[in-house]
């Protein structure tokens, strides 16, 4: 007996549109009763059907999996099933609203899943936010699941979470915030590099922002070998010599900054070639018009950008926002279906930082041939974007030695 997520994904179906068109009357119709439902994927038309799908016959599979639980992969849907997994606590740009406020993003999730790989998932939203109730929450429901995408869970929470669940899961446990943004920022600026006749190495980046998509991303650009990376929060520069810093923070003090700035962002960004704004903190024309020629300006944060696009064409030779009314927009859903869908396909215990490094540079292969100023990453809507990450991240796991299949 088998079930597959099926999705209205006539919300999804906008995200290439400027958000100016589409009215509130048509956003909360679209929503209207939710954007799942589950069917199944055998007709029960007859007696004969019951008892193939239900019981007695059904009985026969789990005596099978009793006796060998690998076999659940094959004869259930648990090997294409991923757990959308949210406490409400850093939901898009809303901050924390609670759980049922979070589901119809969650809801969302699912439904780019479904459409962008194929895959099925359930959202799961917690009436807890203690980190020792969501972690066993999560792992009592994981024999359901094949995959736990955890979703809007606030930093540093989202740290710890996603660290004892994938010490203890032998199933691929992503936090896309972190993670699905990384990778898809990597592509792009490999790419950007590419189109201002630089590479990774050359860079020296400042980043605004110091919780999970800021640390993920300073993580997998020092992994790929970016050139040098600065990292500011609330306070200034993140370095060794402040006494203000939690544990993650003083572990990016160590590992970036090999220039020893200090001070204040604006202090930063003074020659800097790239800046890449994860928070919602604004950033002046005076501060970006002082960095380097052919500077590299992406200003990710949503619905309003930490620069100003016009102001950052201004000064700089490319120019991405998290917004799909301009062009290269950096959009998570380049990346978490296709990396689902590998890992699931290699049936991976885990997805390891080599498939996150791998599923960077296959999405930003696919644009490889047009690349320009105004188009380093491909859209979610091209239909190369989930089999290219797909493959990527399935070979690199088999190459990594977490592959089962």
């Amino acid at each position: 007996m088998g079930a597959a997520v099926s999705t209205d994904v006539r919300a999804a179906a906008h995200i290439s549109e400027p958000a100016t068109s589409v009215s509130r009357e048509e956003i909360f119709a679209a929503h209207e009763g939710g954007k799942l439902v589950v069917h199944s994927t055998t007709p029960l038309t007859d007696r004969r059907a019951l008892s193939l799908a239900y019981t007695p016959g059904v009985a026969e599979v789990c005596s099978a999996i009793a006796d060998d639980e690998a076999l659940a992969r094959r004869y259930t849907w648990r090997s294409r099933l991923v757990a959308v997994v949210s406490d409400g606590t850093a939901v898009l740009g809303l901050g924390n609203i609670g759980a049922a406020a979070a589901l119809p993003v969650m809801e969302g999730k699912a439904a780019l899943f479904s459409e962008f790989a194929g895959l099925n998932s359930v959202p799961i939203v917690l009436a807890t936010t203690d980190v020792d109730e969501i972690v066993e929450t999560v792992q009592r429901i994981a024999p359901s699941f094949g995959g736990i995408n955890l979703e809007d869970i606030s930093a540093p929470r989202c740290f710890e979470i996603e660290a004892r669940l994938r010490a203890t899961l032998d199933i691929p446990v992503f936090h896309d915030d972190q993670h699905g943004t990384a990778i898809v920022v990597l592509a792009a600026l490999r790419n950007a590099a590419i189109v201002t006749g630089r590479t990774l190495a050359d860079l020296r980046v400042v980043v605004s922002g110091a919780g999970a998509a800021g640390v993920a991303c300073t993580k997998i650009l020092l992994a790929a070998g970016i050139g040098d990376i600065a990292v500011a929060d609330s306070r200034g520069i993140v370095h060794p010599g402040r006494q203000d810093l939690p544990l993650v923070k003083a572990e990016l003090a160590r590992i970036t900054n090999r220039a020893g700035l200090a001070g204040s962002l604006s202090n930063a960004l003074e020659g800097a070639d790239v800046f890449l704004g994860l928070s919602s903190g604004a950033v002046g024309e005076d501060d970006v018009a002082r960095m380097a020629d052919d500077a590299i300006i992406f200003a990710l944060a949503n619905p309003t950008p930490e620069v100003h696009p016009e102001v950052a064409h201004r000064h700089a030779a490319v120019v991405a926002t998290g917004r799909s009314d301009y062009p290269n927009q950096i959009n998570n859903v380049l990346a978490f279906p296709g990396v689902f869908a590998g890992a699931f396909d290699a049936g991976a215990r885990a997805i390891t930082e080599n498939m996150k490094l791998a599923a960077a540079q296959a999405l930003g292969d696919v644009v490889a041939d047009s690349l320009e100023a105004t188009h380093i990453v491909p859209t979610p809507f091209d239909p190369r974007v989930a089999p290219a990450v797909r493959s990527a991240v399935a070979e690199q796991a088999r190459r990594d030695g977490v592959a089962r299949a």
